[in-house]
């Protein structure tokens, strides 16, 4: 790597440390406690790895009602993106394709994960996005081009404080089966992989509650860019299948 690549890559390591230190020093809108599931990574028979961390996100009811529509859901995708870059300090960013998605260590080829185009889905109770895996370094030969898949689901519940609801947000991978695993043990891969992916959703979880969500770099699904055939913002009735964007 020439020299201009390597202070490209420390200055955008300093401005995404800087941009970071911004976010967290913002006050709160919600509260966030991680409730993941007893078994939170287990492994089947066949290989497959799946892992899911939750959290529970306590928040006045009129702020819930004003981000569930499909822009803020794709707002919560590109949230999870931004979020992945600025705590590797911008050496882990995503590169976006028309039909694509690929994160990618300081560029291509080295691509860590490639997924399709994400798929949407809300209605007035749950809120799903979901990238299907393609292909990448980290994954094996077996899982190229199968049912592998990252997705983060909401759920709105109630809760028991008068004026609040409680946004259940769900993060899972499923189907995965890492490189890793297959090249090296499972143990190494639990040790290593596995438990960085828990502590940086766990810590993408727990920053929810600034309700800092970014803006789309594809945009399909604002407002004031609907999707083709609709005339404005989706009612809560049409908003049963968003579909693959």
């Amino acid at each position: 790597m020439s020299l201009a690549a390597i202070l490209a890559v420390l200055a955008a390591a300093v401005g995404a440390a800087f941009a970071l230190a911004r976010v967290l020093r913002r006050r709160p809108v919600a509260t966030a406690v991680i409730v993941d599931p007893a078994k939170g990574t287990v492994i089947d028979d066949s290989g497959a790895f799946r892992s899911v961390q939750a959290a529970d996100l306590t928040l006045p009811e009129e702020e819930l009602e004003r981000i569930w529509n499909p822009e803020h859901l794709e707002r919560l995708a590109r949230t999870y993106w931004r979020f992945l870059s600025r705590v590797t300090l911008g050496l882990v960013h995503v590169s976006y394709g028309e039909s694509e998605r690929c994160i990618v260590f300081l560029r291509r080829p080295l691509v860590l994960l490639r997924f399709k185009a994400p798929e949407y889905e809300l209605d007035d109770d749950r809120g799903l996005v979901r990238w299907r895996i393609e292909d990448g370094v980290l994954v094996s030969r077996r899982g190229k081009g199968g049912d592998g898949y990252l997705e983060i689901e909401v759920r709105r519940r109630p809760s028991p404080q008068p004026g609040y609801a409680v946004a259940h947000v769900k993060i899972e991978v499923a189907n995965f089966y890492p490189a890793i695993a297959a090249g090296f043990s499972r143990p190494v891969y639990k040790a290593t992989q596995s438990t960085l992916h828990v502590l940086v959703t766990h810590s993408f979880l727990r920053s929810l509650a600034r309700l800092d969500l970014a803006r789309s770099r594809v945009g399909r699904l604002a407002s004031s860019d609907p999707p083709a055939g609709d005339g404005g913002s989706p009612p809560a009735e049409a908003r049963r299948q968003v579909g693959s964007r």
